[in-house]
C-alpha cells in the first residue's frame, strides 16, 4: 500500500490576485480616481447602464469594457465620447487583477475621476475575485427573475451599490419585487438598492450622485 500523506495548504490560491489587486486600489487611489467593478449577466443592461449613468456625472469618466470576444460595446462607447478601452478574454468567465494592472497602466489618467470595469457578463466567477475596485456595482434585472439573490448569493453579498434594471416592464412581467428585495437584505441589509431603465433614464441621476459621492469620499481621504 502507498503512503497517504496530508498536504496543508496555507496560500490561498487567490492571494497573488489579491495582491495585485491592492495594488491598483492605492495606484488608482493615488490618482484620485474612483474605481467601479460592474457585474451583471449577460443582457442585464451594464453598458446601457454606464451610457446612463455617465451622462449625470461632473467628473472625467473612464472605461475598461471586459469581454470574451469583440469589441462591440467599446466601439460604441469611444464613438459617443467616452474614453474606453478594451480587454478580451478569449473563454475566461472574468476579468482579474493581473488584467486590470496591465490595462490601466497604459491609460492616462489626467485628471480624477471615475473608473468603470464592465466585467464579463456572469453572475459567478467575476464575484470571486478582487479587481481593485473601490465599489462593486452588481445590475440585476427584473427579466431574469426574483430569486436571483438566492441562486446567486455571494455576488449581492459583495455588492456595494445594486441596481435593478428594466424596472419599465415590470407591468408585463412576474416579477416579485418583495421576494427579490427581501433576498437582497437577507445578504446584504444596508446596500442601496436603485431602480433604473435604460429605456426611460429613471434613476441613473440618483446612481450618478452616489458614485460621485463616493469619488469625494476617496479625494478627501475619507
Amino acid at each position: 500500500m502507498h503512503d497517504i500523506r496530508k498536504i496543508d495548504v496555507m496560500e490561498g490560491v487567490l492571494d497573488e490576485n489579491d495582491h495585485i489587486a491592492e495594488h491598483v486600489n492605492r495606484h488608482m487611489t493615488e490618482h484620485g480616481v474612483l474605481v467601479v467593478n460592474e457585474m451583471g449577466a449577460p443582457g442585464a443592461g451594464k453598458t446601457t447602464s454606464l451610457r446612463n449613468i455617465v451622462k449625470h456625472l461632473d467628473v472625467k469618466p473612464y472605461v475598461i469594457e471586459g469581454d470574451i470576444e469583440s469589441d462591440i460595446d467599446t466601439q460604441a462607447l469611444n464613438s459617443i465620447g467616452i474614453e474606453t478601452h478594451q480587454i478580451n478574454t478569449y473563454g475566461s468567465c472574468h476579468l482579474d487583477a493581473p488584467m486590470i494592472e496591465h490595462m490601466t497602466g497604459h491609460i492616462s489618467f489626467n485628471e480624477p475621476g471615475i473608473l468603470f470595469i464592465e466585467n464579463i457578463g456572469n453572475l459567478v466567477c467575476p464575484a470571486e475575485f478582487s479587481i481593485g475596485e473601490h465599489v462593486m456595482m452588481l445590475i440585476s434585472t427584473v427579466t431574469e427573475g426574483s430569486d436571483k439573490p438566492y441562486k446567486y448569493p455571494l455576488a449581492f453579498e459583495k455588492a456595494d451599490i445594486i441596481l435593478l434594471s428594466k424596472v419599465d416592464l415590470i407591468p408585463y412581467l412576474d416579477f416579485d419585487e418583495e421576494f427579490f428585495m427581501k433576498g437582497v437584505r437577507a445578504l446584504n441589509k444596508d446596500v442601496p438598492v436603485f431602480k433604473v431603465s435604460g429605456k426611460t433614464g429613471e434613476g441613473y441621476e440618483e446612481v450618478a450622485r452616489w458614485l460621485q459621492n463616493k469619488a469625494k469620499e476617496l479625494g478627501s481621504g475619507e
